[in-house]
């Protein structure tokens, strides 16, 4: 692949939240599930493991869990954006209304792949800081990257989310996921309903990256 392509990849990789109920083909999954596997992790430890939920009762039961959070949250979120501009408040909503889309078809969605997590196997160094640990994420959410890119270069959509980790207990028993095993995503995966993915808006690099001190503008 080409720098271009590459590129191209990553800025147009969209949440897909409108997916075809058309399987996914055995030889692109693995493709898709292989990158996953080259990713970066802490001592290569990959302390990480995801389970493609296939099955259509056990991805029933996920969007039943599915269903009931994204419900409080399009709530919240709708709250969020009352006192912007009627355009903005469309664009929103077109979130809002893709994620019911997603719970209405969750159990039609191809693939769900569940992201689980062993903190035994990380080095976790942020530990002890008086704030929230975050380090661990980085042996685990680098895998999901590539899984997510991968979609993208296969054209199979796929969005991440982490609601489902509100109800962990649950999911780990209707998966049976050991106790010593956590969960912090979920991506389901299939082919867009539609255009699928495109341009994307994200800040520029001149406001997210400093130069050799906190605020300083980078010279590029």
């Amino acid at each position: 692949m080409s720098a271009e392509a590459l590129y191209d990849v990553m800025s147009t990789q969209r949440a897909i939240r409108r997916l075809r109920s058309d399987p996914i083909p055995d030889d692109v999954l693995s493709r898709i599930l292989t990158a996953a596997t080259w990713a970066p992790s802490g001592g290569n430890q990959q302390p990480w493991r995801m389970i493609v939920v296939r099955d259509t009762m056990k991805k029933k039961a996920l969007g039943d869990m599915y269903t009931t959070l994204w419900e409080k949250f399009a709530a919240m979120y709708r709250k969020r954006f009352e006192g912007l501009s009627a355009e903005e408040q469309a664009k929103e909503e077109r979130t809002i209304t893709a994620g019911d889309y997603l719970c209405a078809h969750f159990h039609e969605v191809p693939a769900v792949a569940i992201v689980c997590f062993n903190p035994k196997m990380m080095a976790v160094t942020d530990a002890k800081q008086d704030r929230i640990s975050v380090v661990g994420g980085g042996s685990v959410y680098p895998a999901v990257q590539n899984l997510m890119l991968a979609c993208r270069a296969e054209g199979v959509g796929c969005v991440l989310t982490t609601l489902l980790c509100q109800v962990e207990g649950d999911v780990k028993s209707l998966l049976s996921i050991p106790d010593d095993w956590y969960t912090c995503a979920a991506v389901p995966m299939g082919y867009p309903v539609g255009g699928g993915y495109g341009p994307i808006k994200r800040r520029g690099a001149d406001e997210l990256f400093f130069e050799d001190v906190w605020k300083q503008q980078i010279s590029l």
